[in-house]
């Protein structure tokens, strides 16, 4: 395999790999190609010759579908999509876009927020403040003390996952039943984010887990009963062979070979430990600095944090990244396709694990 290798070269990566490895690769993946051709009239030569450089590469393109049998997602990667060149986020306008934040109500969160009735958790870069319109019974901000985002450090990012998790232990004495904790992060409006200042989400459910991660628990106990493997190594097996994955401190670190959008990262560990936080802090930065990307959305998926009925064995902790796009975008990148049929993907998640890979172990 050679660092030449894109998303287009998939189907002839998986017929390279060693019988064991094209084994798990295919229980947990299937990949189709097709080529899609166009004849476009005269009139429109120029036109593409301005969007894509050159008109020949427009008239037959390889297109490769990835579905994950596991869990049923999937993705279409257009190769001549993926070379399209990136935007980085003007600071400038991001700046002044924060500067007339004037009716900012998390600037001043002890009096312009609500409290929990445990009370705030505060530390050193945040503090929580209960939601207004709730999604849950347990549902509240983690208020960064940064006003810009964009600006976060691994000390900061440490921070917020550690504040987040003392607050589901304080929801949790108040009501012992509340056991399924999440944490997210919306980064700027791209990312459904209805403030600009940099604040992440935390909820405590009853009863059972959030659909998506139990949905994830019950695909993966399925999968196990299938194949007597586990589902989680075998999906990180299947992303090495190709390419897309590595491990560095005990973190494995995936481009997803089947994203939910642009850019998405898989970091999982066996539990929320600090190297987590830290390759966390380092694939955000990555995307940050390397990719120039400005809005994201981030989620963390944890078992429950007390005892529960279900079978969580094996499950370990995990962090999704995905990139939100160009933050001057007025077109949505979620459309009808991923909503109810299939991501359509821009980005190669084989130049993306390449980029992780040299950031993360440089």
């Amino acid at each position: 395999m050679t660092n030449e290798k894109s998303i287009a070269d998939l189907p002839l990566l998986i017929d390279t790999l060693a019988e064991p490895e094209r084994e798990v690769f295919n229980r947990v993946f299937r990949v189709d190609a097709v080529e899609g051709r166009i004849v476009p009239p005269d009139s429109m030569r120029p036109w593409i010759e301005r969007h894509f450089g050159a008109v020949e590469p427009t008239l037959s393109q390889r297109i490769v579908r990835v579905t994950n049998l596991v869990t049923c997602r999937g993705a279409l990667f257009n190769a001549l999509r993926s070379r399209r060149p990136h935007s980085f986020v003007d600071e400038t306008a991001l700046e002044a876009e924060l500067a007339a934040d004037s009716n900012d109500p998390l600037a001043e969160p002890l009096v312009e927020t609500p409290a929990d009735v445990f009370g705030r958790i505060e530390s050193t870069h945040c503090v929580t403040g209960a939601n207004v319109a709730k999604f849950d019974g347990f549902h509240s901000l983690v208020i960064f003390k940064e006003h810009n985002p964009l600006r976060f450090d691994r000390e900061m990012l440490r921070d917020y996952f550690d504040t987040g998790l003392r607050w589901a232990q304080a929801a949790h004495g108040v009501d012992p039943a509340a056991k399924y904790y999440l944490f997210m992060w919306n980064c700027l409006w791209r990312a459904g984010a209805s403030l600009v200042h940099g604040h992440a989400q935390v909820l405590l459910g009853r009863g059972a887990h959030y659909p998506a991660v139990e949905g994830l628990r019950r695909a993966a106990r399925d999968y196990h009963a299938r194949h007597n493997a586990d589902y989680f190594d075998d999906l990180y097996r299947a992303h090495a062979a190709v390419g897309c994955a590595f491990e560095k401190e005990g973190v494995r670190v995936m481009a997803n070979l089947a994203p939910i959008k642009e850019h998405e990262v898989l970091l999982i560990a066996p539990q929320l430990n600090d190297s987590l936080k830290d390759r966390t802090y380092e694939a955000l930065a990555c995307l940050r600095d390397r990719l120039g990307v400005a809005s994201f959305n981030l989620a963390l998926y944890l078992p429950p944090i007390a005892p529960v009925e279900e079978n969580w064995r094996g499950f370990p902790a995990i962090v999704h990244i995905v990139d939100r796009g160009d933050l001057a975008a007025r077109t949505s990148d979620i459309g009808a396709m991923e909503l109810y049929a299939a991501s359509v993907i821009a980005g190669d998640p084989l130049l993306l694990a390449r980029l992780l890979r040299d950031t993360l172990c440089a």
